[in-house]
């Protein structure tokens, strides 16, 4: 099995990925978070003998009860490690890698009551990495200091008349990366990949500040969609202001 996931990392590097960040919300501001990430391109690309002996794996589980279980383990964090766990509570994760199907998708959800409550949820994913769970695949898919993370603290708001989606460059994570040098590697994983923002809102849009989203018939739902390369280097590329008709 571990072979099996190092080979299939080590071809992501050689592969596109599409990430789409998902969002619902609902008329009283609650609503639905997800981040999706779909590799299965690479899988193609992985050799049939290396994996002949392998068994899929969809497999769906919840932070609350990963944390319960490693309580021990996290009374000896840091209290600031601790309070980002904390933030993983109502996360539910689902890795599903399935050889015969070519599949490879990777997707992490919660619900929210409000959407405030989403504060740079993929970068808070470190703290469980703390825990020594699973290493390839935290540092791979949700590492602050190496894969996914472009420096910023990424902020909403919604009040029923306006929703916005701001990321604001932290200062004090771009040394960490520079001296990363996983983060290199990643490059082209960058270049041919894509980064999709998809909101639901539960009003129809009457305008928004980005020139690239694209409106449902209904102008209910929101799509943006940029090259990761893009994402990262230039986060705020993706910030934007919703307006909604009354």
């Amino acid at each position: 099995m571990k072979k099996a996931v190092f080979l299939l990392f080590s071809i992501l590097s050689l592969t596109s990925c599409t990430f789409t960040e998902d969002i619902y919300i609902n008329p009283d501001g609650s609503g639905k978070y997800t981040l999706d990430m779909d590799g299965s391109s690479m899988m193609a690309m992985v050799p049939k003998d290396s994996v002949r002996n392998e068994k899929s794996i969809d497999s769906v589980f919840s932070f609350k009860e990963v944390f319960a279980a490693k309580k021990d383990s996290i009374a000896k964090l840091s209290k600031e490690e601790q309070e980002k766990l904390k933030k993983l509570e109502n996360f539910n994760m689902r890795m599903k890698m399935d050889y015969k199907a070519q599949q490879f998708l990777f997707s992490m959800n919660t619900d929210f009551k409000n959407v405030t409550e989403l504060q740079d949820a993929m970068a808070n994913m470190n703290a469980f990495q703390s825990m020594g769970k699973n290493k390839v695949g935290a540092n791979a898919m949700a590492s602050p200091e190496s894969f996914g993370n472009n420096n910023s603290i990424l902020k909403y708001s919604y009040n029923g008349k306006k929703f916005t989606r701001k990321a604001v460059i932290d200062k004090s994570r771009i040394k960490k990366v520079e001296n990363d040098s996983l983060a290199e590697s990643y490059k082209m994983i960058y270049a041919s990949s894509k980064y999709v923002i998809k909101y639901h809102f539960p009003k129809p849009v009457k305008s928004i500040s980005n020139t690239a989203a694209l409106f449902s018939e209904d102008r209910k739902t929101v799509t943006i969609e940029y090259p990761f390369n893009e994402y990262m280097d230039a986060p705020e590329k993706l910030n934007f202001e919703v307006e909604f008709t009354k």
